[in-house]
């Protein structure tokens, strides 16, 4: 495969951190040179979470450029609509959880709050795919990130990662009655 661009984005205690590794587990399971960055220094400020992931051949370096991106995951609207305005390339496929943590200059009324129709013009305008998630009765937020990889699994986001990579890869990274209530609720997700 030709490199695949994958930029994830969150907010502090979303969970990116565990969707970002467990891709990358994944892509290795499914055989993919694979390489990835993140930043999580504000994750414990509520502030912006990132990771980059590239697979495929003649990927050198994990930085993805802007305008550069084949798939943008967000479990955030601020930080879907601000991915996809850098990163996404036209035509791309942004998936994006449907919460809202505010940023510190909207609490303070400097700018207005992103909704789900200013993305979708956004998404209009530059031929990109929009899936917006979410699921009404989940109980722990912290779970938001299961819900959006099932549904990257459920539609086949990334080419050549199929349901039984997702798997193993969680496998590696949880254990116990914690991997018991992802797997169950990767599962509901995806029928």
């Amino acid at each position: 495969m030709n490199a695949f661009n994958i930029y994830l984005a969150g907010v502090g205690g979303q969970g990116i951190g565990l969707l970002s590794e467990i891709l990358l587990r994944s892509a290795d399971y499914a055989g993919f040179k694979v390489k990835a960055v993140d930043t999580h220094g504000l994750a414990q400020r509520g502030g912006t979470v990132i990771s980059n992931l590239r697979l495929g051949e003649g990927v050198h370096s994990p930085l993805i450029a802007q305008n550069e991106a084949d798939l943008v995951i967000a479990l955030e609207l601020h930080e879907a609509l601000r991915g996809a305005n850098t990163f996404l390339k036209h035509g791309g496929t942004l998936i994006y959880y449907n919460t809202v943590w505010q940023p510190l200059d909207v609490r303070l009324n400097f700018a207005e709050p992103v909704s789900i129709n200013t993305i979708s013009r956004q998404c209009r305008k530059r031929n990109i795919t929009e899936m917006c998630v979410v699921k009404a009765d989940l109980v722990d937020s912290r779970m938001q990130n299961m819900v959006v990889l099932a549904n990257i699994d459920k539609h086949n986001l990334i080419p050549g990662i199929q349901k039984k990579h997702y798997l193993q890869a969680m496998d590696d990274l949880l254990q116990g009655r914690r991997l018991e209530k992802n797997l169950k609720l990767f599962e509901e997700e995806r029928k």
